[in-house]
């Protein structure tokens, strides 16, 4: 059997400041200029605040349809409305999962608790053939997260499986998404398909990337794209490290995206703002 194939680095990317909704100030990591997309990774934005001015007005009523929206906090709360009728509160550790499919309709309210708010959200493409389906709403409270300790690491499973644990969340297609803290000088590893693409985003210290012979470094705040490969190895630096680790299968379909929707032709991204604009995206 052969060795794994260690992944490297092949891009790395500094965040936009810039703002969303009625204002949140916010770090875009994907779906900028540095990185438009990943396919099949849309956006990952960052928002992190001990100012009530920075993210007050929250994110009123909008539309989506074509993609998810996976929301984790770090710190803080967030208060979710949608169309279809589900309201809920996730605490900090949790996780908010909204499958917009052929349309929904929320709005998103980050609050802080104990002087700060911090979270991510991602949004994940749909395959053509689902785009269209049922929509969905998944609301893990942070409690719920599976988390598995091991050798200097914490490991919460936002999406997939690590060591054994799987993640409470489904997804459309196949992903692991993970929270990895790691003591000074510790490893982690976890097996990234050829099919997958990947990346991980350094939210606090500093790791190492890649094979043994030819390791790559990555600080604080920057989001790491990973190259072809079958596994990913990372290291953290001297003073211990948190980031986010993710991928996802690639879809290798056409994306044409305006504002909040997400589609494979020009034709669909105009039906779906006809249908919006006619009050029946949503049904």
């Amino acid at each position: 059997m052969s060795q794994p194939s260690i992944r490297r680095i092949i891009q790395t990317v500094t965040g936009t400041p810039t703002t969303d909704g009625a204002g949140v100030r916010l770090t875009r990591l994907l779906g900028s200029g540095q990185l438009l997309q990943l396919d099949p990774f849309l956006l990952l934005d960052e928002f992190r605040s001990d100012s009530p001015d920075d993210y007050i007005g929250g994110f009123p009523s909008h539309p989506h349809r074509g993609f998810e929206t996976i929301t984790y906090m770090k710190a803080g709360t967030f208060q979710h409305k949608d169309s279809t009728g589900n309201e809920a509160l996730i605490d900090a550790g949790g996780v908010q999962w909204m499958t917009a499919g052929r349309g929904i309709i929320h709005s998103e309210m980050p609050m802080m608790t104990d002087g700060l708010v911090w979270g991510y959200q991602l949004w994940l493409n749909l395959p053509a053939d689902r785009k269209m389906m049922d929509p969905g709403y998944q609301n893990i409270q942070g409690g719920d997260i599976p988390v598995v300790e091991h050798e200097g690491a914490i490991v919460r499973i936002l999406a997939g499986e690590y060591g054994g644990q799987e993640a409470v969340t489904d997804s459309v297609i196949p992903l692991f998404y993970l929270d990895v803290t790691l003591e000074p000088g510790a490893r982690f590893s976890h097996p990234v398909p050829p099919e997958m693409n990947a990346f991980l985003y350094i939210y606090d210290g500093e790791v190492t990337l890649g094979p043994e012979d030819d390791r790559q470094t990555g600080p604080t705040g920057q989001l790491l794209v990973m190259g072809p490969g079958d596994r990913a190895s990372v290291r953290a630096g001297e003073h211990g490290t948190g980031f986010l680790i993710a991928g996802a299968q690639k879809l290798g379909e056409p994306i044409v995206r305006g504002g909040p929707f997400v589609m494979n032709t020009q034709e669909q991204l105009q039906q779906a703002y006809l249908d919006y604009q006619r009050g029946v995206l949503t049904q």
